[in-house]
């Protein structure tokens, strides 16, 4: 595999008033560039940790996480993250809070990089819009086309469709194939939603239940793409896909919840 994301031995540990924890240990896994993969787990098994370790919001306790070859020792703009909450500056309009991280990296052709990324994600009708004159969706979209205007290396995504309905979340899950499909990118996905895992990737990275949780399955997701989704629905390799995630989730890690108490 192409190693252009390397998670190296890579642990966590929080200090607490109660002591040390342990969020993360011995985490190990390769991302291929192109590819769509999914972190998928119980709460608080260290996804969004995992994360927000490869945004460099956060720096390991042990190991080391490499992005095409160069060690993340902190925030950069080869990284664009998108998180649950969008995040927009109220009073900037969409047009403005895209054009705001592009000003931040690009010194020409800043506005049609803005209009670009936009229209990417079919905004472009909105531009001059703010914030509150949108929908949940629309804002989130505004939220990918700012991560997606500086042109990462690597689109980090924190269950950016969570606090959506289902119709919406299921208009954005197929905006994001879509797009992903067209420019290319390398992301990886925290996600609750096992159908949206399946749905979504290349493969399908298995939490183990916290502390000190690591990875503890990992499946290929051997879907032709494009992908559409009602035909899927009815899909037996889907269905069979979607079955192996939730019994690890519901009986392999209900069973070691239940060991452990």
């Amino acid at each position: 595999m192409n190693r252009y994301v390397s998670i190296e031995s890579v642990g966590k540990t929080f200090e607490t008033k109660k002591g040390d924890f342990v969020a993360l240990a011995g985490i190990d896994l390769q991302i291929a560039k192109g590819e769509f993969v999914s972190l998928i787990g119980h709460s608080g098994c260290g996804k969004s940790t995992l994360l927000n370790l490869v945004a460099g919001l956060i720096k390991p306790t042990g190991g080391t996480i490499l992005l095409a070859g160069k060690h993340i020792g902190g925030p950069g703009t080869d990284r664009g993250v998108v998180f649950q909450n969008h995040s927009l500056l109220p009073w900037l309009t969409c047009f403005e809070n895209v054009h705001l991280a592009v000003e931040r990296v690009f010194e020409s052709d800043r506005k049609q990089r803005t209009h670009a990324a936009l229209e990417l994600v079919g905004l472009s009708h909105a531009e001059h819009k703010y914030p509150h004159e949108i929908s949940g969706g629309m804002k989130q979209r505004v939220g990918i086309a700012r991560a997606l205007a500086i042109e990462p290396k690597v689109l980090l995504l924190d269950e950016p469709f969570g606090a959506l309905d289902a119709l919406t979340r299921a208009t954005l899950q197929d905006e994001l194939m879509r797009i992903v499909a067209t420019t290319g990118a390398t992301v990886l996905l925290v996600t609750h939603d096992v159908d949206e895992a399946v749905l979504l990737s290349d493969r399908v990275v298995m939490m183990t239940n916290g502390p000190a949780a690591t990875i503890g399955q990992v499946l290929a997701v051997d879907l032709p793409r494009p992908r559409a989704r009602l035909a899927l629905a009815h899909d037996p390799r889907f269905m069979e896909l979607r079955a192996s995630v939730l019994e690890f989730l519901y009986e392999k890690q209900a069973q070691k919840k239940l060991k452990v108490a």
